[in-house]
């Protein structure tokens, strides 16, 4: 069987050209010197694992507008960053704030009693949450749910009529954030006054459409943020319509918006937006027998095999080639097993 050694063509750059990690380790591939000037290397069992990464964004989302229904003059603002939770004000007109609440239906109409509907649910659910009790969380705005709201009412220093005004309160899905002020203390309360996002960051990544597989919801990634920081990152959703670059129509730049959840808010510290790294598993082999990428003969006959040294000298064993990882590569065949010691070129 004639053999030569592979030089820095062929597999060496097929595994150059990857970025990759190694996980669970079950040995290292230190090379060891032998007698006659080359080296040496041992085959070892461990889990493989080829990562690639793609650039994003992280940031809180994106802004939407918050209208106001609100008659009179804005006489107070929250700052920008500010998060404002169920029942906070969200702006003052003419003193008297404007609440948040949370829901998907917007307030269309005034709440009294007799008033029925999903709207009516919303409301008490939203005022339930907030400590009030005494009334049924119904379809049914009751006598009941009009006394509960005079008591919020005069919590919140308003006038206590028992009836909701749809002006008084704005509905968002959660807890939000104050992204930018389009007005001052002092213009009208009615119309666009401010733009929010979540309070919760997340990354965005715009994934190549016709290189998607791998971006499943639940996927586990790595995030390096500015500073070499590394966090852990899960994907949420995956979008279903491709975009391109006006620039650069066309299928094949054609991209999918992917988005990260960032369980550990904390150790993103202050920063609110920045391009960050994504890195995912591409592929991953468990529990297989792997050699330096450099161990590898390439056989004249086609394929590849190894040097396996042992007590009584040397000899070519033709070997299956798996996965390439940082420097390494997953290998098999009948003559190949774990511990056994390999040469390396000079």
């Amino acid at each position: 069987m004639r053999a030569g050694w592979l030089a820095g063509g062929g597999v060496l750059a097929l595994a150059a050209a990857v970025t990759v990690i190694v996980l669970n380790t079950g040995g290292q591939h230190d090379p060891q010197a032998t007698d006659h000037g080359g080296t040496t290397a041992t085959v070892t069992r461990q889990d493989l694992a080829d990562a690639k990464t793609v650039s994003g964004e992280l940031a809180y989302g994106e802004a939407i507008p918050l209208v106001s229904r609100a008659a009179g003059t804005v006489t107070w603002l929250p700052a920008v960053g500010a998060a404002v939770d169920r029942g906070g004000a969200l702006l003052r007109a003419d003193d008297r704030p404007v609440t948040l609440l949370f829901g998907a239906m917007p307030a269309y109409r005034p709440l009294v009693v007799g008033t029925e509907g999903p709207d009516v649910k919303q409301f008490e659910e939203n005022l339930k949450a907030l400590g009030y009790k005494g009334f049924s969380v119904d379809d049914k705005f009751s006598a009941s749910t009009a006394t509960a709201v005079r008591r919020w009412q005069k919590d919140l220093g308003l006038a206590e009529t028992g009836m909701v005004d749809p002006a008084a309160i704005v509905y968002a899905a959660g807890r939000l954030r104050v992204e930018e002020l389009k007005v001052r203390p002092g213009a009208a309360a009615t119309g666009e006054i401010l733009t929010y996002t979540g309070t919760r960051k997340t990354v965005t990544v715009d994934v190549a459409a016709d290189d998607h597989a791998w971006a499943v919801p639940g996927t586990a990634v790595t995030i390096t943020l500015p500073g070499s920081i590394e966090v852990a990152g899960k994907i949420e959703t995956v979008g279903a319509e491709a975009s391109a670059d006006p620039g650069q129509p066309g299928a094949g730049n054609a991209t999918l918006p992917v988005t990260v959840t960032i369980a550990d808010q904390a150790k993103l510290g202050s920063l609110a937006k920045t391009p960050v790294d994504v890195r995912y598993v591409a592929e991953e082999r468990k529990n297989v027998l792997t050699v330096p990428v450099a161990a590898l003969l390439a056989l004249a006959e086609g394929g590849y095999g190894l040097e396996v040294h042992e007590a009584s000298g040397t000899r070519i064993v033709a070997v299956q080639v798996g996965l390439f990882a940082d420097g390494l590569v997953e290998v098999g065949g009948g003559g190949i097993a774990e511990g056994q010691i390999v040469g390396m070129p000079t």
